[in-house]
């Protein structure tokens, strides 16, 4: 009896030491784990440089704010935010749309795998030519009263605007700029958008602002400058065709009739640290009626 018994713990024993093994990890397991890491990463280069980044933070603000109801035990949050996640699927297919498309046209051309990472952020002495250039052209620009609309981009990605241009892809030089606008030319009426210190792509089609308050003295090279300014962080160099005022856009405002100096001294302080922001020496005018 007492070998029986022996004989069964060592058999329980056995069968646990088997429980307890791990999971055995094969080569197809590792191929799985690669092939979905590499699909992810190339999901986040393709909204890298995009609007849809600040609506990926956006969802993942909403996927914290469930877990934190659910811990607290806050139901009501938990079930409204319950009943948003089955409409959120949807949405991000409409609002994902564009890099959907470009995500496919990418694979269909066997160049989804060589997405990278292209970092554009400007030392000091590239930021004081970038803005020295800019402002002398616009300038330029202002006192042969030729129409202008240059855009910088910010931390907010312009990538979907850029595709609806011409790609240029220059070093920024005040000869580049004035070129890029000299009346009948085929990139004349749209915007040159600038990353970093480079022309990434002109002649661009952008949104026009809805603001009713606009006055009617604005065409649409202002409404185009102040909707980008509306939808992004990015900041809008208007020069107008008619009077030659240099304006300036950021944040869903504008500012016109800017000297040289002027926008030399606005375009620093929006590329200095947040800090330097904060010393700007005028104040900002919002589009709204005079009375």
């Amino acid at each position: 009896m007492g070998e029986d018994s022996e004989d069964s713990g060592d058999t329980v024993d056995s069968a646990d030491g088997v429980n307890d093994m791990p999971f055995p990890l094969r080569i197809l397991d590792i191929l799985d784990i690669l092939i979905v890491t590499i699909l992810v990463y190339q999901l986040l280069m393709l909204i890298r440089g995009t609007r849809a980044v600040q609506l990926v933070t956006g969802l993942g603000v909403l996927v914290l704010a469930y877990a934190v109801s659910r811990y607290l035990r806050l139901y009501t949050l938990q079930y409204l935010l319950g009943y948003l996640g089955l409409v959120i699927p949807i949405a991000l297919l409409v609002l994902f749309q564009p890099e959907l498309r470009r995500m496919l046209e990418q694979l269909g051309r066997g160049g989804v795998l060589v997405t990278g990472l292209t970092p554009w952020t400007l030392g000091r002495e590239e930021a004081i030519r970038l803005v020295n250039d800019a402002a002398r052209a616009a300038r330029v620009l202002s006192m042969r009263k030729i129409g202008a609309l240059m855009v910088l981009e910010r931390r907010t990605g312009l990538q979907d605007f850029i595709d609806t241009g011409i790609k240029i892809d220059a070093l920024v030089t005040v000869q580049l700029l004035i070129n890029l606008f000299f009346p009948n030319s085929p990139m004349h009426d749209g915007a040159a958008i600038i990353r970093g210190n480079r022309v990434i792509a002109a002649g661009c089609l952008l949104p026009l602002s809805e603001n009713m308050s606009i006055g009617r003295t604005l065409g649409t090279r202002h409404r185009a400058g102040l909707g980008i300014a509306e939808q992004a962080d990015a900041v809008a160099i208007i020069v107008s065709e008619e009077t030659g005022t240099i304006s300036l856009a950021r944040d869903g405002e504008m500012v016109r009739g800017l000297s040289e100096e002027e926008l030399k001294a606005a375009l620093l302080s929006l590329l200095a640290a947040e800090s330097a922001r904060a010393a700007m020496p005028w104040r900002w005018w919002r589009l709204t009626p005079r009375t």
